[in-house]
């Protein structure tokens, strides 16, 4: 009988030698997986900050598989298991994000959480080509992009409750403002954002003429012109004057439109400068907006005041001399230099 048991022990023995090795295997290549899984959570080598740009929500993984091709990820796959497992966000919303190169696991998930916010203020006095050049300073597109852009009012007619002109540009209805405008936005999402506000501003709270664009080039030239809030029917209702009987406008920021600068006009410019734009020497209003005016530009353009002036001109503190006669305004001229030579200390 004891000759009889000796087997069943060597064959347990050997056994159980089979297990342990195997478990000492599976310990081992875990070890091994443990470590190599660690190493692909390290950090790149440290890089200069970048901005990742995401135009519609995006998942985990693909946002590592993109940021593992500019030398953030080590390893994608790697990087979105250990984000499930951290719980880090599953999408990826729209927005610009700063990112860069030596960020670990965890400060890549919470970057991601963090879109940039850039409030960008855009003047009232800015034409789109003011607006282009301000945009490309601030990394939301280029100038050329914006130019465009404005050139396509088609584009934008699904995505507004308004009628958009059929041809030219959006020159007119890109509404002056301050935006949370990303770097890398681009100039798409600038033009909504600035069709929009004008269709909240402007369109929703105002009765609107069936010439809405004829309103708005008599607003943008109001825009341009005046500073003070109680004069913009003041001159609006001298553009109406000079129209009625023919008398060309004569307004300087219609020579600045067709040139692209502003500035202090020389009367060579003036008179040298052939553009459909100058009412210098061309009759009637501008063929398009010269800027997006405001709200209370457009209030002025359509409730202009009644009045007989035909002529203004600028004081040094921002208002205006209005006259009727030619020789009235001969008087505020002088009146205006006076003024000039009393802020310089002249005589």
């Amino acid at each position: 009988m004891r000759m009889g048991n000796k087997p069943a022990r060597s064959s347990g023995t050997r056994l159980g030698r089979v297990v342990g090795g195997a478990c000492l295997f599976v310990a081992a290549a875990l070890a091994l997986a443990g470590l190599w899984f660690r190493g692909q959570l390290q950090p790149l080598p440290a890089g200069d900050e970048f901005y990742f740009r995401v135009e519609t929500p995006k998942g985990l993984r693909e946002a590592m598989y993109e940021l593992s091709s500019r030398g953030v990820v080590r390893n994608a796959n790697v990087w979105f298991r250990y984000g499930q497992a951290v719980n880090a966000p599953r999408t990826i919303g729209e927005g610009t994000y700063e990112i860069r190169p030596g960020m670990s696991p965890k400060e890549l998930y919470k970057a991601l959480t963090v879109p940039v916010r850039r409030m960008v203020r855009i003047p009232e006095t800015n034409w789109a080509s003011r607006t282009g050049r301000l945009l490309e300073q601030q990394g939301v597109c280029t100038a050329e992009e914006y130019a465009a852009a404005i050139r396509e009012p088609i584009r934008y007619q699904d995505k507004v409750g308004f009628r958009l002109p059929e041809g030219g540009t959006l020159e007119g209805y890109l509404y002056p403002d301050t935006y949370d405008l990303p770097p890398l936005l681009g100039a798409e999402g600038v033009v909504l954002r600035q069709l929009r506000a004008f269709e909240d501003r402007v369109i929703r709270k105002k009765p609107l003429p069936d010439d809405l664009h004829r309103a708005l080039i008599v607003a943008s030239l109001i825009e341009l012109e005046v500073a003070r809030d109680d004069e913009r029917p003041l001159v609006a209702g001298v553009i109406e004057n000079r129209l009625r009987i023919g008398m060309r406008l004569q307004i300087d920021a219609t020579v600045l439109y067709a040139l692209d600068e502003w500035k202090n006009l020389s009367r060579k410019e003036i008179q040298d400068t052939d553009s459909p734009y100058n009412t210098y020497r061309y009759g009637g209003l501008p063929p398009g907006p010269i800027c997006s005016p405001t709200a209370k530009s457009v209030d002025a353009a359509l409730n202009p005041s009644e009045h007989d002036y035909l002529y203004y001109v600028a004081l040094p503190d921002g208002s205006h001399l209005f006259s009727a006669t030619y020789a009235e305004h001969l008087a505020n001229i002088a009146k205006r230099k006076r003024a000039l030579a009393a802020e310089e200390g002249g005589p």
